[in-house]
């Protein structure tokens, strides 16, 4: 039974499940824990005490598995729905005895052989004996080489030792993410390995805590002995469990209650026993879906975004291709974006023409890039609002839209007011200079749709005192982590993807450190040496008590000046709210980047220009050297 129902959330995060011993009766341990409301078992599939006294040889001469019940137990859809299972913890494939070593090898192939064979989605790996774990990942990558469908979960504790954040320095041994990052490294970030986090009674910094968002946690594994006891003498958890716990449900983790030899509270036990064949475990269960419950529903905007998170778009080509009707739709129902534009015309109305000549001066604004209207009606609905007279130029290239700008002037009655010219802005020859130019060829990164080249083009037909809207726009960019995002571009198994800027509504991803300006471009640009080409060095520095992180590649936004003080943007410090005509874009890296504590990470970035095309390139110098990045722009460019 699920923890709750939040509006729109249907992820992982809603079940909850339980960890168990070895049980020979599968079907009734089943039973009874569903029928508590927990979702599923993350058990033992064998009896890990007969089997680890067996030897390798007892185990190649038997056809069987005398150590494993039948199959038959549950049905095909049990197994698969509610049984997570669990290697046998004993298994040590980096130990110094050989003999146990084998022995340990031996057990996990038939163990995860004996999982799959159930169709179970998931198993649980043993935590590695710490960052020295070749051989053990050895045998895992091997698995995970045949491996059908199913998912490999890596038990890791989350604990980092305060003492290796204070001096700044990288304790391998005490930080359990550099135990993740040694195996996963070793693995080559396969897409079926995935974490399970041990929660424990102490939890590191909030920066070492969230670098793992970035990570691949499908589970996290809260034990007993981490919750305290309120008033009442109910079981609950600390602030910072809950904020952790939010941020877990969040990001689609399901959680595992586990049953220790220090069962919590002896007051726990007594409120557990209340009724008959109360699991002891139904407090605990109690507590986190209250904590889930008492979550904030998804908002209207994170619903219509949750199906695009993590998901990787290519960017709009704008000046090659016309957009089409379903595209427009969905930027023209962002009413938070054309009301800021309504305020800029406003503002800029009100300075152009004084109260006392509102009634005879008339103002000529252009819309460049008009596509089928909204700045076109947000600028008359300004000039309602300040009493101002306007004439309106809807310049547009796109023939389609074109049809629909016809339209919707006919049906406004805007016929003496609005003149539709279908043209590219950069040849059209105006008939009259513009007060006021507008446009909205901003993308992801700010400049990455050629916003300064289109403007430069249409600049011509703007009087030397006229008005752009926006009159300014920065990039920003900022290291993240982000593994899902990475596999999923190493899928294509192709250098192409990696040297591909993607549009991406970021979701499970770590922001290792705030974000920086890149490029800034200011409108109209009346220097008379203008180039659009940009090169600019940035030097990030991640908190040290954060720990080491990996970076995978980094995410762009964009802030915008609209007209003085009304601003628009996605740069997650200043973003204006409840606005989705924009999701971030992410650079990819070919080779991730793992920065220790204390080392700075340089990246160095470009933006080049030729006579057809306009592109990035990026790569990072420190704290080691990559490869540049789509040199020429041979996998990635926009088009002029």
């Amino acid at each position: 039974m699920p923890l709750g129902e939040r509006a729109g959330d249907k992820s992982d995060s809603r079940y909850c499940g339980v960890e168990t011993e070895f049980n020979e009766d599968m079907p009734l341990a089943l039973s009874s824990n569903l029928s508590s409301g927990f979702d599923f078992l993350l058990c033992p599939l064998v009896n890990g005490s007969q089997l680890s006294a067996l030897s390798i040889e007892s185990l190649a001469q038997s056809a069987l598995l005398p150590f494993a019940g039948s199959d038959l137990v549950l049905t095909p859809s049990q197994w698969s729905s509610h049984v997570v299972g669990k290697v046998s913890s004993w298994i040590d494939l980096d130990s110094d005895d050989e003999l146990l070593r084998l022995d340990s090898e031996t057990t996990l192939k038939q163990e995860i052989a004996w999982a799959s064979h159930l169709s179970l989605q998931a198993c649980l790996l043993p935590r590695p004996p710490g960052p020295s774990c070749a051989n053990y990942a050895r045998c895992v990558n091997q698995l995970l080489q045949g491996l059908n469908n199913m998912q490999l979960w890596l038990r890791v504790p989350l604990d980092k030792s305060d003492e290796d954040a204070m001096d700044g320095l990288s304790n391998h041994v005490n930080d359990t993410w550099e135990w993740w990052n040694s195996f996963r490294l070793l693995c080559e970030h396969h897409s079926q390995l995935s974490i399970a986090l041990d929660v424990l009674s102490s939890l590191p910094s909030g920066n070492s805590l969230g670098r793992w968002f970035g990570e691949p946690i499908r589970a996290a594994i809260i034990h007993t002995n981490s919750f305290l006891t309120n008033a009442r003498g109910y079981p609950c958890l600390s602030k910072r469990h809950q904020k952790l716990m939010d941020g877990f449900f969040n990001h689609s983790v399901q959680w595992t209650s586990q049953m220790r030899e220090v069962f919590g509270d002896e007051l726990h036990l007594q409120l557990c026993c209340v009724g008959i064949a109360r699991n002891p475990l139904r407090p605990y269960l109690d507590y986190v879906g209250y904590l889930y419950q008492r979550m904030d529903p998804l908002s209207e905007q994170e619903r219509f975004e949750i199906g695009y998170r993590d998901f990787l778009q290519a960017p709009l080509q704008p000046l090659m291709d016309n957009l089409e009707a379903q595209t427009y739709e969905t930027f023209e129902k962002d009413t938070m974006k054309y009301s800021q534009y309504q305020r800029a015309v406003s503002k800029a109305l009100f300075d152009r023409v004084p109260d006392e000549k509102a009634s005879t001066i008339t103002t000529v604004l252009m819309v460049v890039g008009a596509g089928r209207g909204p700045l076109v009606r947000a600028s008359l609905q300004a000039a309602e609002a300040t009493g101002r007279k306007l004439k309106v130029y809807a310049v547009e290239k796109n023939p389609n839209a074109i049809v629909t700008l016809h339209s919707l002037v006919k049906l406004e009655g805007w016929e003496k007011v609005v003149t539709i010219v279908s043209c590219d802005m950069r040849r059209w020859d105006a008939p009259e200079k513009a007060d006021i130019l507008v446009s909205e060829l901003l993308g992801s990164f700010g400049d990455n749709e050629l916003s300064p080249e289109c403007l430069d083009g249409a600049q011509r037909f703007l009087k030397p005192d006229g008005i752009s809207i926006p009159s300014s726009y920065t990039s920003f960019i900022q290291p993240v982590t982000a593994s899902k995002l990475y596999k999923d571009v190493k899928s294509h198994k192709d250098i192409v993807h990696f040297e591909t800027a993607y549009v991406v509504k970021l979701h499970s991803v770590a922001r290792l450190c705030p974000s920086q300006p890149v490029f800034t471009f200011t409108h109209p640009d009346h220097s008379t040496k203008k180039s659009n080409q940009r090169y600019r060095k940035l030097r990030f520095e991640i908190p040290s008590d954060t720990g080491s992180v990996m970076v995978h590649g980094f995410a762009g936004y964009f802030d915008a000046t609209l007209y003085k003080d009304v601003h628009l943007g996605i740069e997650p410090s200043t973003a204006t709210p409840n606005m989705f005509s924009w999701f971030a874009i992410f650079f990819p890296l070919r080779t991730p980047i793992c920065v220790p504590p204390g080392s700075p990470l340089e990246l160095q970035f470009w933006r080049c220009c030729g006579s057809t095309k306009v592109w990035y390139e990026w790569c990072v110098t420190s704290p080691c050297q990559s490869s540049i990045h789509n040199p020429g722009g041979r996998s990635y460019w926009v088009g002029l």
